[in-house]
């Protein structure tokens, strides 16, 4: 009765309901915590949008051929793919903030080297470093921001700030019609080094606490995240009673565990959703973007500015209407996966109980890498095949998707956690 009356309350109420959860969400804590997130986000767009407008100048200041570029293009997908192989584990062994300190020292090394590089070889390290932290942020900025958010915030708070991810590409594309490709990577090297210092301030995820078993924590953070006059025992409660729940039913299978029969649903609905903006030609068109605006005629730095507009846009729209439509609704209505993919991200990482998160998170991870890496790498060939057929490609996996979503996703907003999370275990 309770979820009818949720249901069927008027706009003006879930609205009233929703300003007073932002407004008591507004601590330092959490507002350190998200724009953290949001930083990290910024800086995953950077690296994602960098190699887009740099390409000519790079390619003549290096003296590097088209094969020396493209490995430097695609080398990013690979440090995707093993970022993602360690990203679950080492998020549930070191906890959520010290795996940000690694990912962000993990830019900050990669910007560096390839700001300074002299040869190739130092140009590739760099870009696999940023690949690897990208992995390993792909799957944690999501985690933690849904694990830190109140409830009826968590949609509105991570695809916030998984909106800063497109906010990134668009500033490094702008950035780089006017900027030499060196000073563009000293400047991308900013958003994380503005992060290192907050990480000293920011809370660590309550329901990772209660996974290894610093129960004590939990309704500490929690208080300081939602506020000190804020009552957050039943919450606490929540996470502590469920994560215990898991654990007695838990084995010592470690990663075979996620292969049991009761996930074989959410891990069928996690590896899909978070695949389908690769396959649907989203890496190819960040990484190629240049080249697909000089096919058609149209000025690459013209080009680069409206793509730039486009994708801020789109993802203020999404961000705006996750909490008010719903992220199935919003799946279902968009077809410029930019806008989906935080959504995509969010029920992604959300789906699974505490106990297979990271083992999850790890199969997530490797979809998504692999699916770019696939269409990073056969982009180029595809599109001298056929641009016509390239895209009538990602637009049948667009098509796919939406059957998808339609048939087999289920709403997720307003509910907990614990209670998604149940809704995807049989």
């Amino acid at each position: 009765m309770a979820e009818e009356v949720s249901l069927l309350s008027s706009p003006s109420e879930s609205s009233t309901s929703l300003l007073s959860e932002i407004s008591n969400a507004s601590t330092r804590a959490f507002v350190l915590a998200f724009t953290v997130g949001s930083c990290g986000a910024f800086a995953f767009g950077c690296i994602i949008g960098y190699s887009a407008p740099t390409q000519s100048s790079i390619m003549k200041d290096l003296n590097l051929s088209i094969a020396d570029y493209s490995l430097f293009g695609s080398i990013l997908t690979v440090g995707l793919i093993l970022g993602a192989l360690i990203c679950g584990k080492l998020t549930d062994l070191v906890g959520r903030v010290y795996t940000i300190w690694i990912t962000n020292i993990l830019f900050v090394i990669g910007w560096f080297a390839i700001a300074f590089a002299k040869a190739v070889w130092l140009l590739d390290l760099g870009r696999l470093l940023q690949g690897i932290s990208i992995g390993i942020s792909a799957y944690l900025g999501p985690v933690y921001i849904t694990e830190i958010a109140p409830r009826k915030l968590r949609g509105a708070a991570c695809s916030m700030s998984q909106l800063f991810t497109g906010v990134g590409i668009s500033v490094v594309y702008a950035l780089g019609t006017v900027v030499a490709w060196r000073n563009l990577a000293i400047l991308g090297s900013i958003p994380s080094l503005m992060i290192l210092p907050l990480l000293f301030f920011i809370p660590e995820s309550p329901r990772w606490l209660a996974k290894v078993g610093r129960e004590k924590e939990v309704e500490e953070i929690l208080s300081r995240l939602r506020g000190e006059n804020s009552d957050v025992s039943d919450e606490a409660g929540e996470i502590l009673a469920y994560t215990e729940h898991v654990k007695q039913q838990g084995d010592d299978r470690g990663f075979l565990k996620l292969f049991q029969r009761k996930y074989a649903f959410s891990l069928t609905i996690g590896v899909v959703l978070i695949a389908l903006p690769q396959l649907g030609g989203l890496s190819g068109y960040s990484f190629y973007t240049e080249s697909i605006f000089i096919s058609t005629g149209v000025s690459s730095d013209v080009g680069f500015i409206s793509t730039s507009i486009v994708q801020m846009l789109a993802g203020v729209l999404g961000t705006v209407l996750v909490d008010v439509s719903g992220r199935r609704s919003l799946l279902l209505e968009n077809h410029y996966w930019e806008t989906g993919t935080p959504i995509l991200a969010l029920i992604s990482v959300t789906i699974y109980p505490v106990d297979v998160k990271g083992a999850a998170g790890t199969m997530c991870g490797l979809a998504s890498s692999i699916s770019s890496w696939l269409v990073a790498y056969s982009f180029s060939f595809l599109f001298q095949w056929s641009t016509t057929g390239t895209f009538l490609m990602f637009t049948t996996v667009t098509g796919i998707g939406f059957v998808f979503i339609a048939k087999l996703v289920p709403e997720t907003r307003g509910k907990s956690l614990e209670e998604i999370q149940s809704l995807f275990s049989f």
